[in-house]
């Protein structure tokens, strides 16, 4: 669940997730704003120092492009040599291509270079404590709550909802790369690169 997360927010969709359940409609507030219509392009690489406890091993995100609001198909493998425990944090660095520069997005509305504190919080978030948790991770096994414990994890493709989700007008179409750096404390946990295209309306 971690790495769908990830996923997600690596798609800059981290307020999305923070805004609730699975298919609930997500605003950002402070007009204008834009309608996200379709993420393409996505590829992505692990871009640790060899020595990151926690390692994504295979992550598709199908079809390409994703149309929003719609389904998307995702599998995932990840492993950690740790227990992934609170508190956790992310920094994302966000850059756009502007002709042949990459420019760094600033962080506004929490989109783009941001940090997120509290990741365990999030999870919270979009599945209360207490209740069980959603399919089809109950059925394979996959812990949706901190902490998770040192291991191995796969999720075969499943499919997720991505509801309507209004972006801010200055985060305009084009070309986009992402790196996330997973903490807890002082010490890194894992750094994944994600490249992407945005296109809203």
């Amino acid at each position: 669940m971690l790495a769908l997360v990830l996923a997600l927010c690596a798609l800059q969709l981290c307020p999305a997730v923070r805004g609730g359940r699975w298919g609930q409609p997500f605003l950002v507030e402070g007009p204008p704003s834009r309608r996200l219509s379709k993420v393409g392009g996505f590829s992505w690489e692990n871009c640790g120092n060899g020595t990151d406890p926690f390692v994504i091993k295979s992550l598709s995100v199908t079809p390409d492009p994703i149309h929003i609001p719609g389904d998307l198909k995702v599998s995932v493998a990840v492993s950690s040599g740790v227990d992934i425990v609170s508190p956790l944090k992310a920094v994302f660095t966000v850059e756009k291509k502007v002709v042949d520069i990459w420019i760094k997005v600033p962080c506004l509305d929490e989109i783009g270079s941001c940090t997120y504190n509290g990741l365990c919080g999030i999870l919270d978030n979009v599945i209360p404590p207490g209740t069980p948790c959603p399919e089809p991770l109950l059925s394979y096994g996959i812990p949706c709550h901190c902490p998770f414990k040192q291991g191995s994890y796969s999720l075969p493709a499943s499919e997720f909802y991505l509801p309507v989700i209004q972006l801010p007008s200055w985060l305009t179409n084009g070309d986009y790369r992402v790196q996330v750096v997973l903490s807890n404390g002082a010490k890194q946990l894992a750094c994944v690169k994600v490249a992407l295209s945005l296109h809203s309306e």
